[in-house]
């Protein structure tokens, strides 16, 4: 579920660089009871946001925060994501682990900080990562006007969990773009988001854009070098 690396803040390391750095993995983990399930587009949309918030946290902001050093390791690297499901006890032990919850209307997704690709802790490690799939639960009509969104490729077929990691690398895109104004103005308005399929006859207008497009890396699901994600913030117009 890791899309591929593009432009980065600053000088940007070739994909051999990349590939010679330790190679960490940004978890998340999504709860998903039997009997209440959250709808699709409020975990993608959770997701991508979960992963600004962890972006924003004074823990990796800070110079010598505690999240810091493994942020900027995993950021030297291939940005991978990877999705987990989990339920009952499996969801609670997550929560002990050091991290973030955050909540969308239904949707609870908690992400930990970058951790060594080899390095996964037991309660994550046994958690199941492939064949995490959604249903809507509620209409979900267009994006309120003045809203970043977060546009989907109308012509790919993936999985909510794949999807949730492409979408939290797309809002992590639109944050590397910003400036410290726009981050600090996103942030107090709760990183608010839509995630929406875009319209066929649209979308290769907005992979034109020169919006934040994310190039999928091609491990699961889909053939390496799909663009899937383009991350459309009103200030990056």
């Amino acid at each position: 579920m890791a899309p591929a690396p593009v432009a980065e803040p600053g000088d940007t390391p070739s994909s051999e660089d990349r590939d010679e750095r330790p190679q960490y993995v940004l978890p998340l983990v999504v709860r998903v009871e039997r009997a209440t399930p959250p709808g699709r587009t409020d975990a993608l949309e959770t997701s991508a946001r979960a992963v600004l918030t962890l972006l924003a946290d004074l823990r990796v902001t800070e110079a010598d925060g505690e999240w810091a050093e493994r942020v900027a390791a995993w950021e030297d690297a291939r940005i991978r994501k990877v999705v987990r499901r989990a339920r009952g006890g499996e969801w609670r032990r997550a929560g002990e682990l050091p991290g973030v919850t955050v909540r969308g209307r239904e949707a609870e997704v908690r992400v930990f900080p970058p951790i060594p690709l080899d390095g996964w802790p037991k309660e994550l490690a046994k958690l199941q990562v492939s064949g995490t799939d959604l249903e809507e639960t509620a209409e979900v009509g267009p994006p309120e006007p003045g809203l970043p969104v977060l546009w989907l490729n109308p012509e790919l077929e993936m999985s909510a969990g794949k999807t949730m990691a492409q979408t939290g690398h797309a809002a992590q895109l639109a944050w590397w773009r910003l400036d410290e104004a726009q981050r600090k103005e996103w942030a107090e308005a709760g990183f608010a988001l839509a995630v929406r399929t875009a319209a066929p006859e649209e979308w290769e207008d907005l992979v034109r854009s020169g919006l934040p497009v994310v190039q999928d890396a091609g491990f699961t699901e889909i053939a390496p070098g799909s663009c899937t994600v383009i991350a459309d913030h009103p200030a990056l117009r």
